[in-house]
């Protein structure tokens, strides 16, 4: 299988809050760009701690979020009410302010198994018609990121060039619930992917992935041997 790679571009800021308005100002630049392009514009963003000031800088700028559909990386299979839901805290951060009229498709769906809510998701993903504009993926300190995780029994699949699932219903060993997760294929025909990072251990984390090594090691991996374009890293001390 030959690899898209193209080396990652470093983008360095001196503390988290000016990582976030650089990079909230980044997304919104690329969003406006594909609204006037193609009328619409479609942004995944990733859960966790660490985007939480940059989705409250995101939700203040002035593009046409009516134009905007925003949709989750990845999400623990829980309701929205969880206090360890994604859809709950883009809610809270991101869509709010200027963002409160984009269009929200989530991954969870109540009253579904999980491949069911898979299949649900990636239906509406799907219909979009268009490749998702920008991607902003975490980074764990076990190399994964989305939800593809070392040891999950759907690693090779959901990081095959060849799924065709858009979103997959995935395990991994020591993790409480399933996740669901965008499949690579998804993630590597977006037009920005940004991984954005901060302090050390992460940033060791991914010098190691950038070294040889099998994927089922650092999954994270997948998406920086496979990238159309340049991968994006925003990082901070």
């Amino acid at each position: 299988m030959k690899a898209d790679r193209h080396e990652p571009r470093i983008n360095r800021y001196g503390n988290g809050q000016a990582l976030a308005e650089a990079l909230s100002a980044d997304i919104a630049a690329a969003l406006q760009t594909s609204i006037e392009r193609d009328g619409t514009a479609v942004l995944a963003v990733s859960g966790g701690s660490t985007p939480r000031h940059m989705f409250e800088a995101l939700s203040r700028t002035k593009i046409d979020w009516s134009n905007v559909t925003v949709t989750l990386v990845d999400e623990r299979f829980v309701p929205p009410s969880h206090e360890r839901s994604n859809h709950r805290l883009v809610a809270t951060f991101l869509l709010q302010n200027e963002a409160a009229f984009a269009q929200f498709i989530p991954l969870y769906g109540e009253g579904l198994s999980a491949p069911e809510a898979a299949a649900n998701a990636a239906a509406k993903i799907d219909a979009l018609e268009k490749p998702i504009d920008v991607a902003v993926l975490g980074l764990g300190t076990d190399g994964h990121t989305a939800s593809w995780f070392p040891g999950s029994p759907e690693l090779a699949a959901v990081t095959s060039v060849e799924q065709e699932k858009t979103v997959m219903a995935v395990e991994a060993p020591g993790i409480p619930e399933a996740r669901l997760t965008l499949a690579l294929p998804a993630l590597r025909q977006a037009q920005t992917v940004v991984l954005h990072i901060e302090g050390k251990e992460k940033r060791d984390v991914l010098e190691k992935a950038l070294e040889p090594g099998p994927v089922e090691a650092l999954p994270v991996r997948a998406i920086l041997r496979q990238t159309k374009q340049p991968l994006q890293v925003y990082w901070s001390p």
